[in-house]
């Protein structure tokens, strides 16, 4: 009773693999083959830190403000969150808290000093290390900065900056500037 029906056979269905066959063929896939396209490792992409800040004119105005002597405040948003930086013409703050300040060094020129403890604090967000690298370019007297930034930390040469916090003190001189106007005394 088997008769011919006229119609072709069925094709088996392949059952599907196991998720140890899977990672068995991805295994020997990458050891024969090396990483896909896709899964290759990126490179690191080099940041210019501090650029965002540079040319924006809100952050011009702080630093025209900090130069002369006066008051300025702005906002930047970074994931989320609404950050203040201002200025009351001798200190730059991030947060309300003090993170650049100034001494009078003649009646030309100021000397600029940066807070470590705030930057121990601070330096996972991403505002903020801009900010950090933003001030000094912003002052051509200051020359190359002499921060660098790597693994979420900041560092002074070869040094983090937190490391020789107890007995070097928590400011750091950054250099001498001009000053906008001359003080007469």
């Amino acid at each position: 009773m088997t008769a011919d029906s006229g119609k072709p056979p069925k094709k088996e269905k392949k059952k599907p693999r196991s998720a140890a066959e899977k990672a068995e063929a991805v295994r020997y896939s990458k050891m024969m083959y090396g990483p896909t396209t896709g899964e290759m490792r990126t490179t690191a992409k080099k940041v210019d830190y501090g650029a965002a800040y540079l040319k924006h004119p809100k952050f011009q105005s702080l630093m025209a403000a900090f130069k002369n002597g006066s008051n300025f405040q702005f906002t930047v948003a970074d994931k989320g969150r609404s950050l203040t930086i201002s200025t009351d013409g001798t200190h730059i703050l991030f947060e309300g808290k003090v993170l650049f300040y100034s001494r009078d060094l003649n009646k030309y020129e100021r000397n600029l000093l940066l807070d470590r403890q705030l930057i121990k604090q601070y330096q996972t967000i991403e505002a903020f290390v801009h900010l950090v690298f933003a001030v000094p370019r912003s002052l051509p007297e200051l020359g190359a900065p002499v921060l660098t930034y790597r693994n979420n930390g900041l560092f002074l040469g070869g040094e983090e900056l937190g490391a020789g916090l107890p007995e070097q003190g928590p400011n750091i001189m950054i250099g001498a500037y001009k000053i906008a106007v001359a003080k007469t005394k």
